[in-house]
Order: structure tokens, then C-alpha cells, then sequence
């Protein structure tokens, strides 16, 4: 048990190395615009096979800002 206030430290598992019960995110931005186009790519998926129009589209902005966001700071990095 360890004390309020105080986190345990965590094994390195599970996708891109977050620990089994860390939150999405909490790696920082980089971190959580990833996760967030790679739900979003499957959540387009599900949207186009049941002909659901308006979320395909708006699935697909989301998608395409979450890209762009990744890219952008790629770039950053390298400079």
C-alpha cells in the first residue's frame, strides 16, 4: 500500500508502453493525440460499415486534426 499522495511506480506493458491500468494520456499530449487518432480510425470504421454519414465525416475530421496535430509537432522536434 503506499502512502496518499504518492504513486507506485508501474512496469512498462501493455500498447506503447503504458502500464496495464494507466489512463490514456497521462504520457502527455503527443502521447494522447495518438491514442486518440488511432480510436478514432477504428470508431470511422465501425461508422462507414453501418452507413452512419455524419459521424463518418466528423470521425474523419477529428482523424485527419489528430494527424496534422502529430505531424506539426514531429516537425517541431526536428528543428
Amino acid at each position: 500500500m503506499t502512502k496518499p499522495g504518492k504513486r507506485r511506480a508501474r512496469a512498462a506493458s501493455g500498447v506503447q508502453g503504458r502500464a496495464r491500468n494507466e489512463e490514456p494520456g497521462e504520457g502527455g499530449a503527443d502521447e494522447a493525440v495518438a491514442f486518440i487518432a488511432e480510436q478514432v480510425a477504428a470508431l470511422r470504421k465501425l461508422a462507414e460499415r453501418h452507413k452512419l454519414d455524419v459521424l463518418h465525416y466528423l470521425l474523419g475530421m477529428t482523424q485527419l486534426e489528430a494527424d496534422e496535430h502529430l505531424r506539426v509537432r514531429s516537425k517541431r522536434k526536428l528543428s
